[in-house]
């Protein structure tokens, strides 16, 4: 990132505006980048966003113009900003189960169940990897037949995914939203680039839309454009043209590429530190699932006097649901934090 800032301000020689919808060359790489050769490309609609945020507002704003009487349906959990912004805008809203507070992992029995209920023309959000809070990620088995079920019942699908990179690997992580994108006639993407390129302030997201055909996104591009410049004309350029410049150019994309499967091996490594310590601490495998997680999160399964206890008698803080941040546990932080989850904790 650094190398592509100041190759930048060399070769920058204008702060013009650029197109509503943003930079050609950022919205051509991340679709590549995303979706890979799974749809033709002239059936894509891409619009910069400020950050995967603007991306998921852009496409519920896109809903409100498609269907306004549609249901969104939200994991339960999830980031807690999918269902407040989908309230805030006045949509009917809906929680689907998502985590199994027992083994930890995805209940994708309930999950599925849950799904029968779907009616056409509902949008059904799904985190692509990672899954925030929980860490606990939908295998590509249930993925096939989610895709089988949106098909059969009309639904619109919307794939937030936000760690591109951070779990099993940049195209792996992606597979899911290639395999149905490969699949649905329709379908939304919101994508960030804050945490895998580390751009968090500079604000760099991007809202795709597949459509039925290239005449259908032509026109879609259009609408897209128009709601950009009725929310916020344009999206920030700085961040957007750093990574369309690292994604075009063969040796920055390999050291960016190399950088980030680094940081993808330290929090695996960190996981597995962590659950192997707390097996010891507790003489037990009951988080084990800690190393199964993927992602920069992961939801313990404490409940609220433990989480209580380990703040108050432990000095260690997590949020109410338990979920603890991967990353703030680098080096040796692990091991007093398992000391700590051992003596609060009851497990067998």
């Amino acid at each position: 990132v650094k190398k592509a800032e100041a190759r930048l301000l060399q070769e920058q020689n204008s702060k013009a505006y650029v197109s509503l919808a943003g930079a050609e060359l950022f919205r051509d790489q991340m679709r590549d980048l995303v979706l890979g050769d799974a749809v033709a490309a002239d059936r894509v609609a891409t619009l910069q966003t400020p950050g995967g945020t603007g991306a998921i507002r852009q496409v519920f704003e896109s809903m409100k113009i498609l269907n306004p009487d549609c249901t969104i349906w939200i994991s339960d959990p999830s980031w807690p900003s999918h269902m407040s912004m989908a309230t805030h805008m006045g949509f009917k809203t809906r929680g689907y189960p998502y985590f199994d507070n027992e083994t930890r992992l995805v209940d994708t029995d309930a999950m599925m169940a849950s799904f029968q209920e779907l009616k056409a023309g509902d949008l059904l959000l799904l985190h692509g990897c990672c899954h925030n809070p929980t860490g606990a990620n939908i295998d590509m088995d249930t993925w096939k037949a989610i895709t089988d079920l949106v098909i059969e019942k009309g639904v619109m699908p919307f794939i937030d995914i936000a760690y591109q990179g951070f779990g099993d690997g940049l195209d792996q992580d992606a597979a899911p939203v290639r395999h149905m994108a490969s699949r649905v006639p329709e379908m939304f993407i919101a994508a960030s680039c804050s945490k895998n390129f580390g751009l968090y302030r500079d604000r760099v997201g991007i809202a795709m839309m597949i459509a039925k055909d290239a005449d259908t996104a032509e026109v879609v591009q259009g609408n897209l454009a128009v709601l950009n410049r009725l929310n916020y004309s344009f999206a920030p350029d700085h961040g957007a043209a750093v990574v369309g410049m690292i994604l075009a150019d063969a040796e920055l994309r390999a050291e960016w590429m190399a950088e980030l499967e680094d940081m993808r091996m330290t929090m695996l490594t960190i996981r597995q530190n962590l659950a192997d310590a707390l097996r010891q601490q507790c003489n037990s495998d009951h988080f084990d699932f800690v190393a199964h997680h993927r992602g920069m999160f992961s939801r313990l399964g404490l409940n609220a006097e433990q989480v209580l206890s380990l703040r108050d008698d432990h000095g260690m803080y997590v949020v109410g649901d338990s979920r603890i941040n991967i990353a703030g546990l680098a080096g040796n932080r692990h091991l007093p934090f398992a000391i700590a989850v051992a003596k609060v904790a009851t497990v067998s």
